[in-house]
């Protein structure tokens, strides 16, 4: 894969060869470290960001923001109201045709769906949320803060490299990205600059050291005095992304990398991505995903029908729920103070969550000065 000037972030040209009869089959503008082909390289810029580039992605961090909130807030009401959904209850509405009963069977496969997918949900929420632009930033900062970032490799050589300047124009530092298939590059120099032999005695050097995986990565040095990489990026279990640097004038090994020895919650990260992307056990993985997005899928639609069954038949109708200004207006002062601190650093923390909730506040205190005048809070 080859890294071109009119090429986006993260994209490089991809020349296929035959390996046994050396003949090139072509070339493809392919994404990532791994290189993934054009039609799932649309797939993930679509769910990623609705294919509106950097714009688009506050789309996915708001949901995964909003995701685990609505998870946890669905097992309180299932908890708070489990007496409602008792067998008997349910035989009786079992055939009957009023509101009521279809409202409590579309409840009892709503709630039922939920259950099953709750863990999913806080799954998919953490780990969208450690690449999100905003909130992503934060957790990477919270993990060097507490020293669970990924190691990477060191490619500082401690001797200046002789005739090999001339061959190194720009900066380049080795890191060992969870994120890479989103977003990962592949910086190169011009290729004519660097002796093909080079390539296989860096990466012997790379494999006498313990790089034993099949696919590999092998980075050029783009700046005087810096070692060469090779790095394991096989994301399947079990898990090789083993890394070492290498000067490219002696061979010898300058740093190295080994998975093993990460922090757990470096491996929890590399792991979790991996499973979301739906790469870390292959097919099984990929059909879970897709039995999982399907379920939520049906569980939103549900959700929606029973709003729509249940919601105000005009305009005059009394909304039980009334406004959330409302109800926090009438809860003991102490927890409401507990509340809104925990509402701040949450806001703090998660930026597109602040934002959409700041906005959502502002309409529902619009709504609540509106009915206030007419209709007393409720009380209870």
């Amino acid at each position: 894969m080859f890294a071109l000037p009119e090429l986006g972030p993260s994209e490089s040209r991809a020349v296929f060869i035959d390996p046994v009869s050396l003949e090139n089959r072509g070339s493809e503008i392919v994404y990532g470290t791994s290189g993934i082909l054009p039609f799932r390289t649309w797939l993930d810029y679509l769910h990623r960001g609705l294919l509106l580039g950097d714009v688009g992605r506050n789309y996915s961090e708001l949901a995964a923001s909003w995701l685990w909130v609505a998870a946890l807030g669905g097992i309180v009401i299932w908890w708070s109201t489990r007496q409602m959904t008792s067998a008997g209850k349910r035989r009786k509405l079992k055939n009957s045709q009023t509101t009521a009963a279809k409202t409590q069977r579309l409840r009892h496969w709503h709630a039922t769906m939920g259950l099953s997918l709750v863990l999913g949900l806080l799954f998919f929420s953490v780990t969208g949320l450690t690449w999100s632009q905003w909130a992503g930033s934060n957790i990477s900062v919270a993990r060097t803060a507490l020293g669970w970032q990924t190691p990477s490799v060191k490619t500082q050589l401690p001797a200046p490299m002789s005739h090999h300047d001339m061959m190194y124009g720009h900066d380049m530092t080795m890191t060992t990205d969870e994120h890479a298939e989103h977003h990962a590059s592949m910086p190169m120099g011009d290729v004519d600059a660097y002796p093909v032999a080079l390539f296989d005695e860096v990466l012997i050097a790379a494999r006498h050291a313990g790089i034993d995986a099949n696919k590999i990565e092998i980075r050029p040095a783009t700046k005087p005095h810096r070692a060469w990489t090779v790095s394991e990026i096989d994301r399947s279990w079990p898990t090789q992304v083993d890394a070492v640097s290498v000067n490219p004038d002696t061979l010898d090994i300058v740093d190295k990398t080994d998975f093993n020895t990460f922090p757990l919650a470096a491996k929890l990260t590399r792991w979790g991505v991996d499973a979301h992307m739906g790469v870390l056990f292959g097919l099984p993985n990929q059909l879970i995903l897709a039995a999982f997005g399907l379920g939520l899928c049906a569980m939103i639609v549900w959700g929606y029908r029973m709003w729509w069954i249940r919601r105000p038949k005009s305009r005059h109708s009394v909304n039980p729920v009334n406004t959330l200004t409302a109800a926090l207006l009438v809860i003991p002062v102490f927890q409401r103070v507990l509340i809104v601190l925990i509402t701040l650093l949450l806001a703090v923390s998660l930026p597109v969550m602040g934002i959409s909730l700041l906005i959502f506040l502002l309409i529902d205190t619009v709504r609540w000065s509106m009915s206030h005048p007419k209709q007393a809070i409720v009380k209870r």
